[in-house]
């Protein structure tokens, strides 16, 4: 287990879920929602709360705006 990295959960093209450390391009996993990629990521650090990309679009801006779990 990581200790000390922060995670983030985006929705990739093929609309699943990737956990990706902080600083990192490639996904340590790929999941079919949102809540099994922030369960992932939390067992990775249990001591930190993943970043997860919204994944809706609003009127203004996109979903490149996160929002943290904690």
């Amino acid at each position: 287990m990581s200790k000390g990295k922060h995670y983030f959960i985006d929705e990739t093209a093929d609309n699943k879920f990737a956990v990706r450390a902080k600083g990192s391009d490639r996904a340590g996993g790929l999941f079919r929602s949102p809540a099994e990629a922030q369960e992932y990521a939390k067992k990775l650090n249990p001591h930190d709360e993943p970043d997860v990309e919204r994944v809706w679009n609003e009127r203004t801006g996109g979903r490149d705006q996160w929002r943290s779990m904690g």
